[in-house]
């Protein structure tokens, strides 16, 4: 069975052995006080920088989710309110979020196949903290693109710009100096199981927390910053996810070569359901379409039947996603993700539903 669910996805085949060898070699019951723990979290976070071409002097913080981190930031860095852009459910739902915790938030809500005009933006005044994008809408499979975010980071002045890069982080090839704060749960491009969240901060962020001292809650940012400054954390930790995001970022090959790889298979898929008659792509504007989530769309009869049949096959497909749940379907485009499997899925359509 390969799985092309958007989430939890498939994981590297090598995490068998990874969770054997964490097992065997005690991380299981680690005190995460201890040296040796605190080892490990300093050989992760290097990793980390060094595969993903993180800047060395951002810092780098593990949560429980992504969700996790919409809270987290909301409470931490976000005092007034936060100017959230998005245009699927995922987006907006992290607005929600903040509005539950600071009723003066803004949304600004945009179609899929749209690029917004950054010039044309009701961009915020001196009272917003911060402004909230999803960089990679796994709902939806769109978009936002490297051009985007550095003209956008271009006009906020004193605000922070925090970016949701849950399905695309270790993915696709992120310019982490053109944003304040970016953040991914492991469960997607990472190929690993859910239960841990990487969040990234630039030193004007962590000056801003600094600043803010926020310490109201049990996982306020300064007090976690502190507790990493020793490699440590104000809560008992996933252990077992860090050892296992250790073991992965260790084994995987230079980013860019991931980035390259992945955008040439989902320019074959785009390209074979450009021609296609049945099953057509959710987002027809090139523009605004993921590298590592592929959307299409169809009657939902089809939609059904497509999936019942490919799950027959031993291929997993992903269910469409909140107002588009009905007439669509994801394809996870994920490192983890073997080329045999995607060979296998593009010769089900072909010989399926041509």
């Amino acid at each position: 069975m390969y799985t092309f669910n958007p989430g939890p996805a498939q994981v590297y085949p090598q995490v068998r052995q990874y969770l054997q060898d964490a097992f065997d070699e005690g991380w299981l019951s680690a005190p995460h006080r201890g040296e040796r723990f605190t080892g490990l979290m300093r050989q992760t976070v290097q990793e980390l920088k060094n595969k993903l071409n993180v800047p060395q002097d951002y810092t780098v913080f593990f949560m429980g989710s992504a969700t996790e981190c919409w809270e987290v930031l909301t409470q931490s860095l976000t005092p007034r309110k936060s100017f959230h852009l998005y245009s699927g459910a995922f987006g907006e739902k992290w607005y929600e979020y903040a509005k539950a915790l600071r009723p003066a938030c803004v949304g600004y809500p945009f179609g899929i196949d749209e690029v917004p005009d950054v010039a044309a933006l009701p961009l915020p005044d001196t009272e917003t903290d911060l402004v909230c994008i999803t960089q990679n809408e796994t709902s939806n499979a769109t978009q936002l693109r490297d051009g985007f975010i550095l003209n956008l980071y271009n006009r906020l002045g004193q605000a922070l710009l925090a970016v949701d890069a849950t399905s695309s982080m270790a993915g696709v090839q992120l310019k982490f100096i053109k944003a304040d704060i970016w953040f991914a749960s492991v469960q997607k491009c990472f190929g690993l199981p859910a239960g841990l969240s990487v969040m990234i901060l630039s030193p004007r962020a962590v000056a801003r927390l600094r600043d803010q001292n926020e310490r109201g809650h049990y996982n306020s940012l300064v007090s976690q910053y502190e507790k990493m400054l020793n490699w440590q954390t104000t809560y008992t930790p996933n252990v077992l996810g860090i050892y296992l995001l250790s073991r992965v970022l260790h084994d995987r090959p230079a980013l860019k070569a991931v980035h390259q790889h992945l955008q040439e298979r989902a320019t074959k898929l785009y390209d074979y359901f450009e021609q296609a008659t049945q099953l057509t792509p959710l987002v027809t504007n090139p523009e605004t379409r993921s590298t590592t989530v592929i959307g299409l769309q169809g009657p939902p009869a089809l939609i059904d039947e497509v999936k019942r049949r490919a799950l027959a096959q031993g291929l997993q497909l992903g269910n469409g996603y909140g107002s588009w749940k009905a007439g669509s379907l994801r394809i996870a485009n994920f490192p983890a993700i073997p080329d045999e499997a995607f060979e296998q899925l593009v010769q089900f359509f072909a010989r399926e539903f041509a």
